[in-house]
């Protein structure tokens, strides 16, 4: 497999560093072991000499053999499936030829340990299991002290069983750490795109109520400016009464866009608004048709405001002012009846706008009108429904109904 042969790991400096490091120590230590283990252990030359046992001379051939178990781990974690078995096999041959020296398996266990830290479970136990195996078969570096022999035997199998142990312990560890690493960079992503996706919505709306303040202000400018055009010779107190009104439409719309972009600029804590627009300003629409030169009808006396909840209630009346402007801009009309109304019985609170225009012919125009787009979504957003048909009046009926116990949407 190339699993087995490739790490895919890129390593840096730093890593090739570390693992020239741990080959130099692991060097040194077997080194050391092979000098003092048996001097320090049967410090009595007698006795060494009675188990069969001779002090330890290091030579340039037992550095040599020491050198191939330890120092190719420089290359441990590049090649952790080659170096392991490098440093085995090697081992295995030179215990055989090393008579009556117990070389170090510092370097086998090492590379065993990278094998099972770098690699899933199967692998680890398959390199435990050979390692084990290996270390039982090894040539005995003193056969004539069968007790040593099982002693040595027993340590450096429980090194390979600690080695593997470890080293799969370790890599659970980092896989458990790379699992969270990702989850938090995932809910992170997600945390950006729903915070996207929010700034869209909220763009949306702003948008929308731009739209709905724009396009009710100018209209009633439009049409008093083109009333005091056609009054101003023959009737200036008329002429100079629309222009008052064009004044006091404008002044109005723009302290509401001078409060929407104060509450843009300010943060969460210093935002102050004005208070919210909502169906106790029906008589402003009303006045607003007036002015437009339509005979106007409201209706409000089935309206329990007190009942109604207040973003239900900012929704109706945003809802009946597009609708209003639609009818000054686009219907031609001459009447509008607005009736608005809570029913008991469902539950719900229901706004009816007819007039006596030009029909659907217009909007059939323009099926993605922003003002029926707007007023179907607002609908939409608290659970109602929104429907535009042919008026009784031989116009166009604009009837919502909007549910009063908002149902919570479901979580995904």
């Amino acid at each position: 497999m190339d699993t087995i042969f490739v790490q895919h790991k890129k390593l840096s400096a730093m890593d090739w560093l570390i693992d020239a490091v741990i080959a130099a120590g692991a060097f040194g230590f077997a080194c050391l072991q092979l000098t003092l283990s048996a001097n320090l252990m049967f410090p009595d030359e007698a006795l060494r000499r009675f188990m069969g046992i001779e002090a330890v001379v290091p030579t340039g051939w037992t550095i040599f053999a020491i050198a191939l178990t330890t120092l190719p781990l420089v290359a441990r974690r590049k090649v952790p499936w080659i170096i392991f078995g490098w440093c085995l096999i090697s081992w295995v041959w030179l215990q055989g030829e090393m008579a009556g020296l117990s070389l170090s398996v510092a370097g086998p266990i090492i590379a065993l340990f990278t094998v099972a830290s770098l690699r899933g479970r199967t692998e680890a136990a398959i390199a435990g299991g050979a390692a084990c195996l290996v270390l039982l078969l090894a040539p005995s570096a003193n056969p004539e002290s069968p007790m040593l022999t099982q002693l040595t035997v027993f340590q450096n199998l429980a090194l390979a069983l600690a080695a593997v142990f470890a080293g799969y312990g370790l890599h659970e560890h980092q896989d458990r750490v790379r699992v969270m690493e990702e989850r938090a960079a995932e809910a992170e992503r997600t945390r950006e795109t729903e915070a996207a996706r929010r700034v869209e919505e909220e763009r949306v709306s702003i948008a929308r109520e731009v739209h709905d303040i724009t396009a009710h202000s100018l209209s009633a400018v439009s049409i008093q400016a083109a009333a005091a055009e056609r009054l101003i010779d023959r009737d200036p107190a008329a002429a100079k009464e629309a222009i008052a009104e064009v004044r006091r439409t404008s002044k109005s719309a723009l302290e509401e866009i001078r409060a929407m972009i104060g509450v843009l600029r300010s943060g969460p804590q210093q935002a102050e608004t004005a208070p919210t627009q909502g169906t106790d300003r029906m008589a402003d629409l009303v006045a607003y048709l007036e002015g437009a030169g339509l005979g106007v009808s409201l209706d409000m006396e089935g309206y329990r405001r007190a009942e109604v909840p207040a973003f239900i209630d900012v929704a109706l009346y945003g809802i009946a002012r597009e609708a209003a402007t639609n009818i000054v801009r686009h219907a031609g009309a001459t009447q509008a009846v607005i009736a608005l109304a809570t029913d008991e019985d469902d539950g719900s609170v229901r706004l009816v706008v007819d007039d006596n225009g030009h029909g659907l012919a217009i909007d059939q125009l323009a099926p993605n009108h922003h003002g029926l787009r707007g007023m179907r979504e607002r609908a939409r957003l608290l659970g109602g429904t929104f429907a535009a048909s042919p008026s009784s009046l031989g116009g166009v009926r604009i009837a919502v109904t909007i549910p009063l116990a908002q149902k919570e949407e479901p979580r995904e």
